[in-house]
């Protein structure tokens, strides 16, 4: 078996690393392909945008033609600025079930990490705020959101063995029931007292012209949250028309106080079924597929949802928690995702549990220090 760290601007070495989940999740009913050009994105080293600013790695073990495990290293500088850390991340890991590929492959990004003095590895978390966080420890058996983590059960076993340890975990779930129909009265006063206001989209054009104000509300929101960074304005731009090309202006809204934005709800339709039929490529139909799996979603994910501290209070909370039942309560929708809470948000995972939130998949986080 070979190590290496792979040539991002060669198509050989692309298609590689992309390949292996498709061989181990071969016929495995939960598993999503990635969303049409995104690996090719990430490893595309001179129009990805975190590559201004950092670096990372991709790197395969290889036995012959095959590749056997892979991996990505990251060191994001911005964000071991922002936290004072000596911190990298890894992503992307797939492995046979074989401890000797793990070990290598997961050796290899240590290695990776010593060579730049970095005192510790933890993983799993992407280029860009906006990954999912952690590899999958609970809800084998169930759907993902779009764009979250499906892995093997034997991953955490894995990495275990390889020294690593829990970090932290993130939990998602689903909107069992309605909430209590006495939050929608609460909120039909609030709305009375002239305050707050519901601002709601009808084409993406219009929601266009509010997506400036939209990573400055983020940061007020969850910039004391455990592994927050902010993006750069590039960054966001990516960020930004990824949101734009999921979005269904029903699934978004604005709770606004005055003219100031206090809360917010932004959710996607679940294009998983899209994604299966495209297996990751637009052409030649991959691209009608995510299309009707967009118009027509019968799951929607709810990635964010929350309230500004300083209009915490005042009853806008229940405003934003009927809305939020208005939403996933549309026509054809069965099911709403609630996506990746930190264990360590102890008031987010309180607001969920108010909602019925039923918790079915865990994500979790694992760490190791470096011996340099």
């Amino acid at each position: 078996m070979e190590t290496r760290i792979l040539d991002s601007s060669k198509k050989r070495d692309v298609k590689l690393f992309k390949s292996l989940p498709f061989n181990l999740y071969n016929g495995n009913p939960y598993w999503v392909p990635p969303i049409p050009g995104e690996i090719e994105f990430s490893m595309d080293k001179s129009r990805h945008p975190f590559y201004a600013h950092s670096e990372a790695d991709f790197i395969a073990v290889e036995s012959g033609r095959d590749i056997l495990g892979r991996i990505l290293v990251i060191h994001n500088k911005n964000y071991c600025d922002y936290h004072k850390e000596n911190t990298a991340f890894f992503y992307y890991y797939e492995a046979v079930e074989d401890q000797q590929v793990a070990n290598l492959v997961l050796s290899a990004a240590q290695d990776w990490c010593k060579k730049r003095k970095i005192s510790e590895i933890v993983g799993s978390r992407g280029l860009l705020r906006s990954a999912c966080i952690g590899l999958l420890v609970d809800g084998f058996d169930q759907q993902p959101a779009t764009g979250m983590t499906y892995n093997l059960p034997y991953y955490q076993k894995q990495i275990l063995d390889c020294g690593f340890e829990k970090f932290t975990d993130h939990y998602s779930g689903y909107l069992e029931t309605h909430i209590n129909p006495n939050i929608h009265d609460v909120a039909k006063k609030v709305l009375s007292r002239g305050k707050f206001r519901v601002q709601t989209f009808k084409t993406i054009n219009e929601m266009k012209t509010w997506i400036p104000r939209v990573d400055e509300i983020h940061h007020r929101a969850f910039s004391e949250n455990p592994g927050y960074v902010p993006s750069t304005h590039a960054e966001f731009e990516d960020q930004a028309g990824n949101i734009l090309a999921l979005a269904d202006p029903r699934y978004v809204k604005a709770i606004m106080y005055e003219n100031e934005i206090a809360g917010f709800i932004i959710a996607f339709p679940n294009i998983n079924n899209g994604l299966r039929f495209a297996r990751s490529k637009l052409y030649p139909i991959g691209w009608l597929g995510l299309l009707l799996s967009k118009a027509y979603p019968s799951v929607i994910d709810i990635e964010v949802v929350g309230m500004l501290p300083e209009y915490q209070g005042l009853g806008g909370n229940a405003l934003l928690y009927s809305e939020l039942d208005k939403t996933i309560n549309g026509p054809r929708i069965k099911k709403a995702e609630i996506v990746q809470v930190d264990e360590r948000n102890i008031k987010s995972k309180a607001d969920m549990d108010t909602m019925n939130v039923v918790w079915n998949r865990t994500h979790r986080t694992f760490r190791k220090v470096i011996s340099n």
